[in-house]
């Protein structure tokens, strides 16, 4: 009799785990709080830190009293000095608090956490495989933060490192049902561009439909080597709800790099329910930007690479006359939130943006991790 009870307990788990799915929860849900790695000097030195810590200091200051921020501070020596930043800023402590951990660098996005939901709406961390955007930075700090947040929050992780190399801003989500990618940031097996040796398109679309939850793949082609990322989703494509999508216009879509063909491919997507999505577009930034310090790029910047908060919706700002329009626009789409304006100027010299170096944790019960 206990052979059998043991038996069918065995069989009633394998069950249990084969239906196990997850969900990633839409940006727009209702948030825990956010983490943040805050920048240092002991990877780009001190010229580096000075450029883009004020970036850091306003998000905690718009976002400190609507959800809380974890700080992930390089040492205790700074996280003390961070701490007297925010202070010297009149920036409230309340809501924050912080971790130490060594990172490589500020790009949470994609070495993060990524938080989503099991079947009992519990949820957990799925640390996916990072490599520095295919081993072309430093990456062995920064692809160990989520296994470490798991275990200062007991929560379980599930361990991806082996099956998949995924960065976060390579993927979009309507949260119900559809991920929208480029394969040249998933699946290129292009020199210096390569997360996922082997990989096929099919076996990365069965990995996201697991572990993101979702039943459809929508797939651009991107363009490799055309910037560190090899051209992430986030930079000019996000869903505002399971209906409509905020985009550009072809002209500024084309001269960041698109093919006119995956220009087609994003206008034409289609959601879970096979219906196109609703087009909200805004522009890029009237002209190339240049940096706080003066320095002159090359390129105009995007306000698509924004973060939702529970309160608030960070936006990339340029200092351009198009910062006004843009932040216009993604205000209609939130009613019920406040946009402010971040500047990123410095931040985009270094080939990101606010939703770059931003991780939600959704609000609820954490799965605890078995010991």
């Amino acid at each position: 009799m206990k052979n059998f009870i043991s038996a069918l307990f065995i069989v009633l788990s394998i069950n249990f785990t084969m239906a196990q799915t997850y969900h990633f929860p839409e940006e727009s849900a209702e948030h825990e709080g956010i983490w943040l790695q805050w920048p240092h000097q002991y990877q780009h030195g001190v010229t580096y830190k000075n450029r883009v810590e004020s970036t850091w200091v306003e998000m905690v200051k718009a976002l400190q009293t609507n959800e809380k921020v974890h700080i992930i501070a390089y040492n205790e020596v700074e996280k003390q000095r961070i701490i007297k930043v925010l202070e010297k800023a009149k920036v409230s402590l309340k809501n924050v608090d912080f971790k130490i951990y060594n990172t490589d660098d500020v790009w949470i996005r994609d070495n993060g956490p990524v938080f989503v939901k099991d079947n009992n709406g519990k949820i957990l961390i799925e640390d996916w495989g990072f490599n520095g955007w295919g081993e072309k930075y430093d990456f062995e700090n920064c692809d160990q933060i989520p296994s470490k947040i798991g275990k200062d929050l007991g929560v379980k992780v599930i361990d991806l490192g082996e099956e998949m190399v995924n960065e976060g801003g390579s993927v979009e989500t309507d949260g119900n049902g559809v991920l929208m990618a480029c394969k040249s940031s998933v699946i290129s097996q292009e020199k210096e561009s390569i997360r996922n040796k082997g990989i096929t398109q099919s076996e990365a679309e069965n990995i996201f439909k697991k572990y993101y939850g979702v039943s459809k793949v929508i797939w651009l082609d991107g363009v490799t080597g055309l910037d560190v990322t090899d051209m992430h989703i986030d930079g000019f494509m996000k869903f505002i709800n399971h209906n409509t999508m905020l985009t550009m216009k072809e002209e500024d879509l084309l001269e960041l790099g698109l093919s006119e063909s995956d220009v087609e491919k994003l206008y034409s997507a289609t959601n879970a329910e096979g219906k196109e999505y609703k087009k909200v577009y805004i522009p890029a930034t009237k002209n190339k930007v240049k940096t706080a310090y003066g320095k002159q790029l090359e390129d105009k910047g995007s306000y698509v690479n924004y973060y939702v908060a529970n309160g608030v919706v960070l936006v990339p700002n340029y200092g351009d006359t198009n910062d006004k329009i843009a932040n216009e626009i993604i205000q209609k789409q939130y009613p019920n939130r406040k946009v402010i304006g971040i500047d990123v100027r410095n931040l985009y010299e270094n080939g990101g943006m606010i939703h770059c170096v931003t991780q939600q944790q959704p609000a609820g019960k954490l799965l605890k991790s078995v010991k």
